[in-house]
């Protein structure tokens, strides 16, 4: 594959890769803080370039895979469970975002149901689906993405790669951030999608100084009000460059309902290739 060009940078794994954890060791802080880019005043440039920053700290990863736990909230506190593993290919190629492959193992009634995500840039996305019980693939509306992966509070374009050319972006101001680091300061963006069926009019991202990683979202429906906030924490540190998301927790606001993704067992460069992601793979991911 070749090295995307730096106007496409990518937001690896988007929601899916984003975490949080407590105050960095002091030497890892002082590498961040070395490493800290010169953003500019304008607030058009500014978000663009804080994207692109988190974006620069994830490339080259090559491909991971990872374990997932599912557990779904109604508004009267009940609760489900459900297991899935995440495959993620890295994708530089121009105008093409990452691969993506989650399998659902747990329980019975979902056990071999696939979601195969192709990420691009402006374009819709490609996505299908594995419906075990019939034996079928089912390819992703490109109009029906906003609507929820599973029964949970993620969208179908909640789980697509999220690319840094898929927004415009304006930054807002700088904060503390969310607990439990409120201690340390953040960027709050907001990104436009370009999208015109993406499910959302804006999002309003908080976004470390430190680390450049999300520590929570905002969504707002088509009528510009608050529908969702994603929240993110439990940093992990992996091969001393790449962080990953350990607790993705979405609230939903209208309908009281969350969905909270617990990670684990990470692994990079596990020889993953592009025929473990087509939709015969789908079929086989079982």
């Amino acid at each position: 594959m070749t090295i995307r060009q730096a106007t496409h940078c990518q937001i690896k794994q988007g929601i899916m890769i984003a975490a949080l954890m407590l105050a960095l060791p002091a030497g890892i802080s002082a590498a961040f803080a070395a490493d800290a880019p010169a953003l500019p005043e304008d607030p058009v440039a500014k978000g663009l370039a804080i994207a692109e920053e988190t974006d620069r700290r994830n490339q080259g990863f090559g491909d991971t895979q990872a374990s997932m736990k599912m557990i779904l909230e109604n508004a009267y506190g009940e609760t489900s469970e459900r297991e899935l593993r995440s495959m993620t290919l890295e994708n530089e190629e121009e105008n093409e975002g990452d691969w993506t492959l989650n399998v659902f193992d747990r329980p019975r009634d979902v056990d071999g149901t696939a979601l195969l995500t192709y990420s691009k840039i402006l374009d819709p996305d490609d996505q299908w689906m594995y419906l075990p019980a019939v034996k079928r693939v089912k390819r992703i509306s490109s109009v029906n993405k906003s609507g929820p992966f599973m029964g949970s509070e993620f969208a179908f374009e909640d789980f697509s790669s999220q690319e840094v050319g898929k927004y415009s972006y304006k930054w807002l101001r700088d904060e503390a951030c969310p607990d439990p680091v409120a201690e340390r300061t953040c960027h709050v963006t907001e990104r436009y999608p370009l999208y015109e069926h993406s499910g959302y009019t804006r999002q309003v991202v908080w976004t470390d100084t430190q680390d450049y990683q999300p520590r929570k979202i905002e969504f707002y429906d088509r009528k510009d009000k608050l529908l969702k906030t994603l929240t993110l924490t439990e940093y992990k540190l992996y091969q001393d460059k790449y962080w990953r998301a350990h607790d993705l927790y979405m609230e939903n606001h209208v309908t009281g309902k969350s969905t909270r993704l617990t990670w684990e067992d990470y692994a990079f460069n596990t020889g993953l290739t592009e025929d473990d992601f087509n939709t015969n793979a789908l079929k086989r991911a079982r």
